[in-house]
């Protein structure tokens, strides 16, 4: 790699590391945090191809990790991250160059990995289902959320006791 190329990766990784730690969303139910650095991985594989969107995002991301207490997530992030950033460079010379066509799949891919990362270091899945609705039909079609965990990338739903039910259906 030259020297430009080295400089341009180290610099992308320390970019992504404090936009990760600036803007950051502790969320103590999943033992994580939501974060602003996704979009400078997206855009260092997008603009700099898979080999720097790899490097910053896995690196910088992992880095990010560690300085704020998160050592347990840093080898998921770094592996996580650096395919979501190969991917995002990866797939923007196959779409003709259409950044969206890109970005989409490797966030998806992103998501998925914390998804299987949250089920193998606690577990079990948070499908996102609530526990004990007990509307007429419904009370046991939402079974596992109270019980599991799951990334913060996942939307989870309201409980039971929030929810809104359509007129006509009433909690017993």
């Amino acid at each position: 790699m030259e020297a430009r190329k080295l400089v341009l990766t180290a610099l992308l990784m320390g970019v992504v590391a404090v936009v990760t730690m600036m803007v950051n969303v502790p969320l103590p139910g999943v033992k994580g945090y939501v974060n602003m650095g996704d979009t400078v991985v997206l855009l260092s594989g997008l603009l700099f191809g898979p080999v720097m969107g790899a490097a910053a995002g896995g690196l910088g991301s992992a880095l990010a990790d560690l300085l704020l207490g998160y050592a347990y997530w840093a080898p998921w992030t770094l592996a996580i991250k650096g395919v979501e950033g190969l991917l995002a460079g990866w797939l923007m010379g196959r779409v003709n160059n259409k950044p969206a066509l890109a970005a989409a799949p490797a966030g998806a891919v992103m998501v998925l990995g914390y998804f299987l990362a949250g089920t193998f270091l606690y577990g079990r899945a948070r499908l996102g289902f609530t526990a004990g609705g007990s509307a007429p039909g419904w009370s046991k079609c939402w079974a596992l959320r109270d019980s599991l965990e799951a990334p913060a990338e996942i939307p989870q739903p309201l409980k039971a006791e929030q929810a809104h039910f359509p007129s006509g259906v009433h909690r017993m």
